[in-house]
């Protein structure tokens, strides 16, 4: 909905009663009460899209049933999360209601007046919606107050011919904010309803055109009946036109049976009726016949009858209903009545495809036509869409529903309207076209020489179909043709309309929208199908994952929409990539997925792999920007990986884990890879035990000042002793506690154990000399509040004894964000340093804006350093650049005198490594350098 609407009052349709009118008893069955507000006043967190439709598709699943609009309303109450809900008949000013729901149960019916109500304005065929202040609106609306009700949110309901039934409304008793989901599920509810409250007023004036049609039969120049199957045609009822056909009275045939009517049937007739009868009823379709009749007056009449068995629920044949007139003098009346006898079969209990094919035969026999159609109109470009407007005319396609030609249906096909009969029909409701070539369609014959036409349209009088017949020669009359698409048109408007909404429901509960590949949901319900299949035809499964690597840095450097479309250009490549048995889908996010079935699953991955290397390998080009995707992919197979499609959907996501996890491409699955992922589990869990129950050890190494080989500091280095495991590497836990989400709260109590050690080597008169460097990881830094953070929990030590490290990698992230936190930090006191320096990609002009202090050279290049000049010159580089910005240097990893000796002559400041200590609990760091920490 627009922000427009949403002002209070702002209508475009309307909702509930006004007056109390006819309704003292709603405040009895209901109790209502304003207990509603006292609820929460924020709003419950919502389904998904998918979920939503497929809820609501199941609310209106049993169109037809008594309790319809019951479950409706219910099902649409819990989808919008309001408290009330009702549907009601409009006429004259007055509204009647079929049901209301308010806060968990159903009310009894009422009538009221319209005026002073907001559904005066739905009757007046708007949507209208109050989000708040609706009882201020309508102060004389006793229903507002009675149910509390504090927005109101109301859409009228229309025939399929566009006239106005009744409407449908939402109240709450809080404010209301519709969503674009919530517009869209009340519309289709809408339709939905309409559609249904048609059909039982349909239902109504058909009961009262029976009896009016029983009236007629009883004046027709012929007669109705109802008979036995039996050799004797026992008439059960027949009308009173019996006496005009037979010359005998009706009772001759019904009370004494004295009068056998198969006996009045012409002998050199009967033996060819009744075989008829039979293989009619063989088939369960209608016959025609026709024959002479010896009337009481010893006279012989030709005689039309057509007529139908009517079947038990055993199946057997229960009796014959049908109709016989003197076509002697009534040949256009026998005519009539075959017309409306075969659209009342054509269009009884029978929905869907089902309805179409049945509706085209019917037309094409009825007719006496020698083709016929029935097209739905659609986005020549988008054959998802269901509907269209005038203003796109240019663009239409026409898709094929049902069709039947020279007696046999028609494959359905897809084309560009333009050029074709149906062209025409955009701009009227109905046409005759009289030329040679007249069809211009695939499939319909291209002699014919004549077609009539009809459009459909939907409630709202935009064109959704077309509807057509084809003759190869001209029909005498179009007038009983064009009537007889007149009768059939509207409800074939509504059954197309129907198709389309359930279709549209169906896409968005089974199709990714930014893609237009199946979702999630459908993938996995192919692939439960699939291995099914797999089994029954004892045939190898594999299933493909895809992920592009880095998508996320993409969505945040050029925005979502690019992405989108990012994502879209793959899917199509993938899509044209796929042979037309293999399955593909797009899981959410960057993820794709693929099902290879029947066939070798080594050799199909294989070929996929080779054809998807090809496709990754080309750039994709969108506007300015040119991306160069990599992807990582997880295999798995039925039956050799896995047996359910549970454990062969799992075994692939852990093939997928390893790709990403190992910077791979691709990566079949093995057991090995569920063990190694059973003990990263097993680690998780136990690390954090361990973190929460404080199991973890700082150990502590020193810096040395390379000038005059004094004690300047030390670093703290997180030690893990496992009860089962026993020492568990550092390159092993602190990387699965950045992986699973544990490393704020293991950087944490690092910050806090390093300070209150500090603190405890202070009290005991051996304070450290110079500073105590800390880790921070990346997730921490990432922490606009991170000063404030370290601040409070280092609080037992000042910041002056702190340094903290943070990587390279890390700090260049956000370099804009990293400038104002290094900066807040410098503020406290604290010093910083960049750990692992040359191993990032630092830019020199934001280096310079950091407020760093040290630069701590990776130990990978003082390792290598004495052995060759690249890495010597690269230290000494580093050296050299930090002197010209004011900052200090550290080298890490120093494990020879030799290396000491180079590092000083070039003018690094301090370095740490295994030449001047290892590591060690803080207890033995005190006693083994007691002197240099001794006051």
């Amino acid at each position: 909905m627009s922000r427009g609407a949403l002002a209070a009052g702002a209508c475009s349709s309307p909702p509930f009663p006004a007056t109390m009118g006819h309704l003292p008893s709603i405040q009895e069955h209901v109790g209502l009460r304003t207990t509603s507000q006292a609820r929460r006043t924020s709003m419950p967190v919502r389904m998904t899209d998918a979920e939503a439709f497929r809820q609501l598709a199941k609310g209106i699943s049993h169109s037809g049933a008594t309790d319809f609009f019951d479950t409706l309303v219910k099902q649409l109450a819990q989808l919008l999360s309001v408290d009330h809900a009702l549907i009601a008949r409009v006429h004259e000013g007055e509204a009647h209601t079929l049901t209301i729901w308010s806060q968990g149960r159903h009310l009894t019916n009422c009538r009221y007046a319209l005026a002073d109500t907001p559904c005066e304005a739905v009757a007046n065929q708007k949507t209208c919606l109050h989000p708040h202040n609706v009882q201020k609106h309508f102060p004389r609306d006793a229903i507002l107050q009675k149910l509390g009700a504090e927005s109101y949110l109301g859409v009228p309901l229309f025939t399929t011919g566009g006239a106005l039934l009744g409407l449908l409304a939402v109240l709450d008793n809080r404010p209301m904010t519709p969503s674009d989901q919530d517009h869209e599920l009340l519309h289709i509810a809408a339709t939905q309803a309409g559609a249904e409250l048609g059909r039982r007023e349909a239902e109504q004036a058909l009961q009262a055109s029976e009896r009016r049609l029983e009236t007629l039969l009883n004046n027709l120049p012929g007669m109705a009946y109802r008979r036995l199957n039996d050799a004797s045609w026992t008439m059960l009822l027949v009308s009173k036109g019996v006496a005009e056909v037979t010359g005998y009275p009706a009772r001759a045939f019904t009370q004494h049976q004295r009068v056998n009517f198969a006996a009045l049937t012409h002998p050199d007739d009967r033996q060819r009726v009744e075989d008829a009868v039979k293989e009619a009823i063989a088939r369960r379709e209608p016959f025609r016949v026709v024959y002479r009749l010896q009337t009481a007056d010893r006279g012989t009449r030709w005689m039309w009858e057509q007529g139908q068995a009517i079947f038990d629920s055993t199946g057997q044949v229960n009796c014959l209903e049908g109709f016989i007139t003197d076509i002697t003098e009534q040949r256009e009346v026998q005519r009539v009545q075959e017309a409306v006898t075969l659209v009342a079969s054509t269009v009884s209990n029978r929905i869907g495809d089902e309805y179409f094919c049945q509706l085209a035969r019917t037309l094409v026999r009825l007719l006496e036509a020698d083709a016929g159609l029935i097209a739905r109109l659609e986005p020549a470009a988008d054959s998802t869409e269901t509907t269209t407007t005038h203003d796109h005319r240019g663009e239409l396609g026409m898709s094929l529903v049902s069709a039947i030609v020279d007696g046999q249906p028609l494959t359905p096909y897809r084309l560009m309207l333009t050029g074709t009969p149906g062209e025409a029909l955009l701009n009227a409701q109905e046409v005759t076209g009289r030329q040679a070539g007249a069809s211009h369609l695939p499939g319909i014959p291209a002699d014919a020489r004549t077609w009539i036409g009809r459009r459909l349209d939907n409630a709202q009088g935009k064109p959704i179909g077309l509807i057509m017949v084809f003759y190869r020669q001209p029909p005498e009359t179009d007038v009983f043709a064009t009537s007889v698409l007149r009768i059939l048109s509207n409800g074939a408007a509504a059954e197309l309309e129907r198709r389309n909404d359930h279709q549209r429901m169906h896409q968005l509960a089974y199709t990714d929208a930014t893609t237009g590949l199946p979702n999630r949901i459908h993938f996995m319900e192919a692939l439960i199908h699939q291995r099914q299949a797999a089994e029954c035809e004892q045939t190898q499964l594999a299933l493909i994952l895809i992920d592009i690597r880095r998508f996320k840095e993409i969505n945040d450097t050029h925005g979502y929409q690019i992405g989108d479309r990012l994502l879209a250009s793959l899917a199509e490549r993938l899509r044209q990539a796929s042979a037309p048995h293999e399955s593909l889908a797009r899981l959410g996010n960057d993820e794709f997925a693929l099902l290879l079935p029947r066939a070798s699953a080594t050799e199909a991955v294989e070929d996929y792999l080779a054809r998807m290397r090809l496709i990754i390998g080309r750039p994709i080009n969108l506007d300015h920007h040119r991306f160069s995707l990599a992807v990582s992919i997880g295999t798995a197979q039925y039956p050799g990986d896995a047996t359910s499609p549970e454990e062969l959907f799992k075994c692939a996501s852990i093939a997928l884990y390893y790709a990403k996890r190992h910077d791979c491409d691709a990566c079949h699955f093995d057991a090995g890879m569920t063990r190694a992922l059973q003990r990263r589990q097993r680690m998780t869990e136990r690390l954090h035990i361990a973190i929460s129950e404080c199991r973890l050890e700082l150990y502590y190494q020193p810096k040395f000042d390379l000038a005059n080989g004094s004690l300047v500091g030390a670093e703290a280095l997180c030690r893990w002793h496992d009860e089962e495991w026993g020492w568990v590497s550092p390159s092993e836990f602190i990387p699965l506690a950045e992986e699973r989400g544990l490393i704020n709260q293991l950087g944490d109590w690092v910050l806090k154990e390093a300070a209150c050690q500090l603190s405890t080597w202070r009290r005991d008169g051996m304070p450290l000399p110079g500073r105590l460097s800390i880790n921070v990881s990346a997730q921490q830094f990432a922490d606009s509040n991170l000063a404030q953070r370290i601040s409070a929990l280092t609080r037992d030590t000042p910041a002056s004894t702190i340094d903290l490290e943070l990587t390279e990698s890390d700090v260049m992230r956000d370099a804009e964000q990293a400038i104002e936190i290094t900066r807040s930090l410098r503020d406290i006191g604290y010093t910083l340093s960049i750990d692992d320096f040359g191993t990032g990609y630092s830019s020199l002009a934001y280096l310079r804006r950091f407020a760093t202090d040290t630069l701590k050279i990776d130990l990978s290049f003082i390792r290598k350093m004495l052995d060759g000049p690249h890495d010597h010159a690269i230290v000494e580089t580093i050296i050299a650049m930090a002197r010209s910005l004011g900052m200090q240097t550290v080298a890490e990893g120093v494990e020879t005198p030799e290396q000491a000796q180079e590092l000083a002559r070039l003018g690094c400041d301090q370095a740490q490594g295994f030449y001047f200590g290892r590591p060690l609990p803080s207890t033995d760091f005190a006693a083994a350098w007691h002197a240099s920490m001794t006051v």
